[in-house]
């Protein structure tokens, strides 16, 4: 009986477990299944959110076809108004330069006003020269007719062609002078009588002093500086000797001269110069200018042919070379102006003035 038991609470036992383990098999299906169709409704909700999201991404895509469409009208209205205003910008250049061309026309129009008005002055100034320089050539003609008379009156007594005071044992007899050095004369027609000149000469007083130094000028007067200081004009005097014995330009050129003051209008008749003392320097030939008014304008001496007389000067250091004035020149200015120098211009002189006779 006892084993009877203990078979059927076996047999009972493995029946529940049986049981139990298909229950549990039941209950796992029924939850397999329930996953499974969670699984499924989950897809499909998925599904539909891929949908749903490509739906949006759809209506995204036209949204930005729409904003594209948007943006590129935009940009067409950004370019059109661009070219509006580079119109506008070019319609305002063109307006500037009709503008400036319509200043430019009036500029025209205001030089040519003032170009007329300059050639109007013009003409006055013209008109004004030339009735200065009929004036002038008045005053000139004027004065060369004083001149014409004064050396008449000179020479009108003279019955010699030659004559000075060097056969005179007086104290105003020249010193032993030497000829200039003249090249061979061209051929000239022979005069009938001598041209006037002066009967005696005088020194004027540069050796001896009587002529003073503010009598004495030159071009360039800035130039006396330093070691031309002791070189400066009044030191030109004949036979004058040491340290500065002479007068030296600075420069070397055409535009250089030496000017004296005689104080009053006075009968200038010859030239004597020297070269540099201490130095193979001296003037080689020049010519003369004067003039009676310190307002009138220079004068240059002629010869007879009517040209600027050149006056053949030194050939040493030491030599006096003389040349005389014929005829003589009326005048209260001279200048000496270089034209030909040995190395510098290098100069000593002496000026001769006209006597009617010899005292």
């Amino acid at each position: 009986m006892a084993g009877r038991r203990a078979a059927l609470l076996l047999l009972s036992l493995l029946l529940s477990t049986a049981l139990t383990s298909v229950h549990s098999q039941e209950e796992d299906g029924l939850q397999d299944e329930e996953l499974q169709d969670e699984e499924l409704q989950n897809g499909g909700l998925q599904e539909e959110d891929l949908k749903e999201e490509g739906l949006k991404e759809e209506d995204l895509q036209v949204e930005g076809l729409k904003e594209g469409l948007q943006d590129e009208e935009l940009q067409n209205e950004d370019l059109q108004n661009e070219d509006l205003q580079n119109e506008d910008l070019q319609n305002g250049g063109l307006q500037e330069e009709d503008l400036k061309e319509e200043g430019l026309q009036e500029e025209d129009l205001q030089e040519a006003g003032l170009q007329e008005e300059d050639l109007q002055e013009e003409g006055l100034q013209e008109e004004d020269l030339q009735e200065e320089g009929l004036q002038e050539e008045g005053l000139q003609n004027e004065d060369l007719q004083e001149e014409q008379q004064v050396i008449e009156s000179w020479t009108s007594n003279v019955k010699a062609c030659t004559c000075d005071c060097e056969s005179v044992d007086t104290v105003t007899r020249n010193p032993t002078l030497l000829q200039p050095k003249l090249p061979p004369p061209s051929p000239q027609p022979q005069l009938d009588s001598c041209m006037p000149e002066c009967p005696y000469h005088r020194a004027l007083g540069f050796e001896s002093g009587s002529v003073t130094s503010d009598q004495i000028s030159s071009s360039n007067q800035d130039q006396y500086s330093g070691w031309y200081s002791s070189w400066v004009p009044p030191k030109a005097r004949l036979n004058n000797q040491g340290f500065g014995c002479a007068w030296l330009s600075k420069f070397n050129d055409l535009h250089q001269w030496i000017q004296i003051d005689l104080k009053e209008v006075q009968v200038m008749s010859g030239i004597l110069s020297q070269g540099r003392c201490d130095a193979d320097e001296w003037v080689t030939k020049y010519s003369i200018q004067y003039r009676s008014v310190e307002t009138l304008n220079w004068i240059y001496y002629k010869d007879q042919t009517g040209n600027n007389r050149v006056f053949y000067g030194n050939s040493d250091r030491s030599s006096t070379v003389q040349n005389l004035l014929r005829p003589p020149i009326v005048a209260q200015y001279v200048r000496l102006l270089p034209l030909g120098w040995h190395t510098r211009i290098a100069l000593r002189m002496e000026l001769l003035m006209c006597m009617n006779k010899c005292y």
